[in-house]
């Protein structure tokens, strides 16, 4: 692959957990982006400012709040970090679980109103599908990956993340998941996580028969941003199948570790994350070593992305 520019920047936007209380409570300081955020809540039919600001944990732990919060935020990122032809300097995009709705958004393959429009569906269904049985998610740290798919196999459990630098999250019934816990593969540590269900797993089935509804009446643009998916962290050419993608990637594992593999052979030099930003900029330090990372946390944090990209 022949890249353009000096550096290999890779814009990254994080997906369901990374958000926290007032994480946006910065940004609307601002009336730009205040703005902006109220234009977004009519779309998704939330009140965006309010769970950006005031909301506590458990209010935008719900996946039907979270997953159009964490995408509000990260269009709401992208358009001051791309303003001013800055698009030029970025080498391409990824996106973690609902971060690739984010991710479609900035390679042009959705509008901002489509994007909008397809996390709303995909947090309604992915919240009614964990609503059917009661299912968990827990990370597992460390061990042998082989020993561990054994193990889950056994428990009728499935991988849902693999996340790269020896991390893999797990779900399934909680009553598995408490077994796996108390007697966990040797050499790994469980850690239950609070979600509402077992996401990226055949559970989430039903919301996968309805996004393909939703996606039939959305209109797909080819990339124009390098853009690599989480099913198998390859290179999408096709706006088409991206979104195609995106809809099975809801009963399917994040294969994150892949995508962090594939950014790496495309030798990418440094790596920004979109708010809520930390949890990818964590991962690339194990998965990406040496590789500089720029979590976009708050609207100071922008101007080192600017000196970055104008360095490029």
């Amino acid at each position: 692959m022949c890249w353009q520019t000096r550096q290999v920047i890779v814009v990254v936007a994080p997906g369901q957990g990374s958000q926290t209380p007032g994480f946006l409570e910065p940004w609307i300081a601002e009336p730009e982006f205040r703005e902006h955020l109220e234009k977004m809540s009519d779309v998704v039919e939330l009140d965006l400012v309010k769970h950006g600001t005031t909301s506590d944990a458990d209010t935008i732990r719900d996946t039907a709040i979270a997953q159009p919060l964490i995408v509000a935020a990260g269009i709401l990122t992208l358009r001051a970090l791309l303003a001013d032809d800055r698009r030029r300097d970025i080498s391409g995009v990824a996106g973690h679980s609902v971060g690739e709705v984010t991710a479609a958004f900035a390679a042009d393959i959705l509008s901002e109103e489509e994007a909008l429009t397809f996390v709303r569906e995909r947090s309604r269904a992915m919240a009614s599908a964990a609503a059917i049985e009661k299912t968990g998610m827990s990370a597992v740290i460390g061990g042998d990956e082989a020993a561990l798919l054994e193990r889950l196999d056994q428990l009728g459990l499935e991988p849902a993340n693999f996340n790269g630098g020896g991390q893999i999250v797990v779900a399934g019934a909680l009553d598995q998941l408490a077994k796996l816990s108390a007697d966990p593969v040797p050499g790994t540590r469980v850690i239950p996580l609070q979600v509402a269900g077992a996401f990226h797993t055949h559970y989430m089935q039903p919301a996968v028969d309805h996004l393909r509804e939703v996606a039939s009446r959305i209109w797909a643009s080819d990339p124009t941003l390098t853009i690599w998916t989480n099913r198998d962290g390859s290179v999408v050419e096709s706006g088409t199948t991206f979104v195609d993608l995106m809809v099975g990637q809801v009963s399917s594992p994040v294969r994150w570790d892949r995508t962090m593999a594939s950014l790496g052979d495309a030798g990418v030099t440094a790596l920004i994350e979109l708010a809520p930003a930390g949890a990818l900029a964590g991962l690339a330090k194990r998965g990406l070593k040496g590789v500089p990372t720029l979590a976009v946390k708050t609207p100071d944090d922008l101007s080192a992305c600017y000196d970055l990209m104008k360095a490029s």
